[in-house]
């Protein structure tokens, strides 16, 4: 029961406390986003290539990692365009039910990887990324895009995932260990800006939820966390025992994909012309629910391995 609490008391205080910070201390929000950029930028990409670089990568099972996590996001694609048209959803809409479905809150992952796996859990949740945030950008983007007022430009797309800092820092972290690790001197620096990123990502994340709008759209609030929180974990799960996944790799993959979904993808709606209430709402809804339904993701992980 300590290690429950250990795990996800922190987080979900965390997520709490920016929230009470946002409303009654730090009401600027060129604060937030001076520290959103931080993370985002610089001490999440420090955090991703500390733990990278000091993989034995030809231990991993890259092949059934990238396997898993491209079929649960091909599959839950899939549903959520499904889902927009059973809801009725227009083009807007459907932008937000397919990031609701599909984004994960990256943050949150390595935090309970950390706590609950220790080092290789941060290790594994950093290869992890490397196959999500290339595919998800994509297939938000094209979805934004193909429908909306705007058009496809294949190589604009290209140079967003490439410059894409957790992709720079996944590339970076990959060729490092492949080189032998980080040099002495600079370990240190990166490993401290590493461990700074989980407590004010996590901070800003909280910041950014809003109980406005909970009652827009509940049935499609409903539906789309149902598909984040419990079929795309299922799905995962299904699929990295189909590929013979070992035990951590899967409990990785499963606890990734049971996240709810990124702050960040109100900035993307509001920015894309897509339908930023939704969005915002969506986003605050699964956070909530997670709150139950990550502790028994991860319960049931444990009692099965």
């Amino acid at each position: 029961m300590t290690h429950w609490l250990d795990a996800f008391v922190p987080i979900f205080g965390l997520l709490a406390l920016g929230a009470l910070l946002r409303r009654k201390l730090l009401r600027d929000d060129a604060i937030w986003a001076g520290i959103e950029k931080l993370v985002f930028w610089v001490l999440l990409p420090s955090l991703i290539v500390n733990a990278l670089s000091g993989m034995r990568l030809s231990e991993l099972p890259v092949g059934g990692l990238a396997g898993t996590i491209w079929g649960a996001l091909l599959a839950g694609t899939a549903l959520a365009l499904l889902l927009s048209r059973v809801l009725g959803a227009r083009h807007a809409a459907m932008t937000s039910i397919l990031q609701g479905g599909i984004r994960f809150n990256n943050l949150m992952g390595f935090a309970i990887g950390g706590a609950i796996w220790g080092p290789p859990g941060i290790a594994l949740c950093a290869v992890c990324t490397g196959f999500i945030v290339p595919m998800v950008q994509v297939v938000s983007t094209l979805a934004f895009a193909l429908g909306g007022e705007s058009r496809v430009r294949p190589l604009r797309l290209l140079r967003q995932v490439l410059l894409n800092p957790l992709i720079l820092a996944c590339a970076i972290g990959f060729l490092l260990s492949f080189a032998g690790g980080l040099p002495a001197g600079i370990s240190p620096m990166v490993r401290v800006l590493g461990q700074a990123s989980v407590a004010l990502g996590l901070l800003c994340v909280g910041a950014a939820l809003t109980l406005r709008g909970l009652g827009d759209r509940p049935l499609t609030q409903a539906t789309t966390g149902l598909l984040k929180l419990g079929v795309m974990p299922l799905m995962t799960f299904g699929l990295a025992v189909a590929v013979g996944l070992g035990p951590l790799p899967t409990a990785i993959v499963v606890m990734l994909m049971a996240l709810p979904t990124a702050a960040t993808s109100y900035v993307m709606a509001r920015a894309m012309g897509g339908d930023a209430p939704l969005m915002a709402a969506i986003t605050t809804s699964e956070h909530v629910l997670s709150i139950v339904t990550l502790p028994l993701w991860i319960w049931f992980l444990g009692s099965r391995f």
